[in-house]
């Protein structure tokens, strides 16, 4: 935290302790992983971010707005789909959070990310 700002570092997404098996969450789109299933892993990215908050202040009632949402999607070259996969974590935030949860964001697509992610988000809220 600094100032009114909460700085959540790229998550990944788990589900519990590991990325989930059969890994869904884990290699390139969409040569194999679907883009389905990449936007579901930026939705549980989402929701790995919003458990940090809430254990961080407890409530969720502190968040004022998401201001920026930076991801980062494991693709090949030719893949220029980027921002569907982001729609599964902001469509989230802005299904929990109304215009707060809706931030400006950026998609950019990588060629490998920790543990064989698929996709890795982080995020910029203001309270």
């Amino acid at each position: 935290k600094a100032g009114n700002l909460v700085f959540i570092s790229g998550q990944l997404p788990f589900e519990g302790e590991t990325l989930t098996l059969p890994n869904k969450y884990v290699g390139k789109v969409p040569t194999e992983v679907s883009i389905q299933d990449a936007q579901l892993g930026a939705r549980q990215c989402a929701i790995n971010a919003i458990a940090h908050l809430k254990a961080f202040f407890s409530t969720l009632e502190h968040i004022r707005k998401f201001v920026k949402v930076n991801g980062y999607v494991n693709c090949g070259p030719t893949f220029i789909d980027h921002s569907k996969i982001m729609n599964g974590a902001t469509d989230l935030l802005n299904e929990i959070f109304g215009e707060s949860g809706l931030p400006s964001r950026i998609a950019i697509g990588v060629n490998s990310l920790p543990l064989g992610s698929v996709v890795e988000i982080d995020f910029v809220c203001e309270v």
